[in-house]
């Protein structure tokens, strides 16, 4: 998406900005008078963003560092890189808590999204293998939707960057492999909305040991280089050489004010009989940056303990409207496709029955052409036996007549007599042969019509039962009236504990992934991550473990460091 929004009325003195980002590119033209805040408000107004709380205007300075424009001074005055045109990156700035609970809109949840991703992919967030391939399969749904065996071929992941380089590296596996891999993945997200998908996605991300944290070189007092860690829950400590595993924690809640000057960082705890946490950065302009991102997050964090403003309860309820109507959309179009499906499958059965069917009617056929050959056949014999015994008979009778003439000529009336009488039972014979002849004929002719109506009631039957079976300084106030000192987030557990499903899923991919692995190429991160799965550590077990005893004692720990 490019975008140029220009004011007409603006004279030759304006200066061309370009602000990208995740997914567009806009440009731009503002006055030197332009403050930040100006620009900020154009930028959510031309992309429809309204959860403008998350997000700032990331530029690069003169030396070459990444910080946030100030929104309440002008552009120009602050140290931006004098480009032409000017280079400013819309960004999120704080991160949720909770991706399900507090990212709304689908513009929001798209940026966040797309941001962590990027994150995961340039190793900024160390994702573990397993973890990766996952996620992997969640941005291929957001991406693809459904798979679909006859549209989705091979190859169709080969352009799309999915996993982190030092993952691939780690693995004896070529492209088609991890293709391989994923599609399993993508296949068992089938009915999964784009939009939940990538809610799904920064559900198992924001778990991560690294998701969310802004980190900070810093000394303590005794001048130990360490790590300073802010995020959405609080300030954590870290060792110089893990930024995975934090080993001193300190609650939004806890902190009652925090202040600089020049390079010495001061936070005064809530528990006036603590000492003052105090840490040094190498440069003031850090302190700037620590001081912005602590007020923010500290902001937010007692927000979301609050009940939610008007504002967010109607982007809340419309969010909902709108995924009731997608959902809806989705089974309706689910329902026809069904339906579709369904009458297909009728049409094949109704093919296939009647090609059952006619198959039977050719073998009844057959049948009954056997039988009536055999009939036929029958038929013939018994007339050809009739005659032959009709002539035999004959034959018999007239050697007898005329033996009987030659040997007793004196009795010749009495044999005629005799013989009428013979000549008259043979014919009543022949008579009663014929008469059984014409019998077969019907009683062949009866079978004939009984098999075929057997045959007929057996194939309906057939169809029957087959039917049927279907500054140098600056300080901030932390305290409120009436703060709220809820700290429920030490409770929390991480999306593959709450979810078996998911758990399943990370524990069979790791397993495929293990005869792969080259361990010669694993980094420091990969063997911190080890050691801390081998010692059944997640990120919300060691928040709860760095945050152990009061306020006074993690901060004497922090010094002795």
């Amino acid at each position: 998406m490019y975008c140029r929004l220009v004011n007409r009325d603006v004279p030759e003195i304006s200066i061309n900005v370009r602000v990208t980002t995740m997914d567009a590119e806009l440009e731009f033209a503002i006055l030197p008078s332009t403050t930040g805040k100006q620009l900020f408000n154009q930028i959510v107004k031309t992309i429809g963003l309204r959860e403008t709380w998350f997000f700032g205007l990331q530029y690069q300075d003169s030396k070459g560092f990444s910080t946030w424009l100030k929104l309440n001074k002008r552009v120009t005055a602050q140290d931006v890189r004098r480009e032409n045109p000017l280079l400013i990156k819309f960004r999120a700035k704080f991160y949720p808590e909770d991706v399900a609970e507090e990212l709304i809109q689908e513009a929001t949840q798209r940026l966040f999204f797309l941001q962590v991703k990027e994150g995961i992919l340039n190793d900024d967030i160390y994702c573990p293998p397993e973890t990766a391939v996952l996620l992997a399969s969640y941005s291929v749904q957001t991406k693809h939707g459904d798979y679909k065996k006859d549209y989705h071929f091979p190859g169709y992941l080969s352009r799309d960057k999915l996993l982190p380089q030092r993952v691939l590296e780690q693995h004896k596996l070529n492209k088609e492999q991890w293709e391989n891999r994923i599609k399993v993945w993508h296949e068992e997200h089938k009915g999964v909305l784009r939009e939940d998908a990538m809610v799904e996605y920064l559900k198992i991300a924001q778990d991560l040991e690294m998701y969310g944290v802004n980190y900070f070189s810093i000394k303590n007092k005794k001048g130990s280089e360490l790590w300073l860690g802010v995020d959405a829950l609080g300030l954590n400590i870290y060792q110089n050489t893990d930024r995975m595993t934090p080993k001193i924690g300190f609650p939004w809640s806890e902190i009652r004010n925090i202040s600089f000057n020049d390079k010495k960082f001061v936070i005064k705890p809530m528990d006036k009989k603590a000492p003052d946490f105090v840490f040094y950065a190498p440069r003031l302009r850090i302190n700037k940056r620590i001081l912005a991102l602590c007020m923010g997050n500290h902001d937010l964090y007692m927000r979301r303990r609050k009940p939610d403003t008007i504002e967010v309860q109607q982007m809340k309820a419309q969010a909902r409207e709108e995924k009731t109507k997608r959902q809806m959309d989705k089974a309706l179009l689910e329902s026809e496709k069904k339906k579709r499906e369904n009458a297909e499958k009728e049409t094949e059965k109704i093919a296939r029955e009647t090609m059952e069917l006619m198959g039977r009617l050719k073998q009844i056929e057959e049948e009954t052409k056997k039988a009536q050959e055999e009939l036929e056949e029958q038929t013939r014999r018994a007339l050809e036996l009739e005659r032959t015994f009709a002539q035999e008979e004959a034959e018999r009778l007239e050697k007898e007549a005329k033996a009987s003439h030659l040997q007793q000529s004196e009795s010749q009336m009495k044999n005629q007599e005799n013989l009428e009488d013979v000549k008259k039972e043979k014919d009543n014979d022949t008579k009663r042969w014929q008469k059984r002849t014409v019998m077969v004929e019907v009683d062949l002719e009866r079978a004939k019509e009984v098999l075929k109506t057997k045959d007929i009631q057996d194939c309906v039957q057939g169809d029957h039962d087959e039917t049927d079976e279907t500054s140098a300084e600056a300080s901030a106030e932390l305290t409120s009236p009436g703060m709220v000192r809820d700290r429920s987030e030490e409770e929390r557990m991480t999306e593959a504990q709450k979810n078996k499903r998911l758990q399943k899923h990370l524990k069979v991919l790791s397993s495929e992934l293990a005869s792969a692995r080259d361990d010669s190429k694993n980094t420091p991160n990969d063997l911190i991550h080890a050691e801390n799965v081998k010692a059944g550590r997640d990120k919300y077990r060691t928040l709860r473990q760095i945050r152990q005893g009061n306020t006074k004692q993690r901060i004497d720990e922090f010094e002795s460091m």
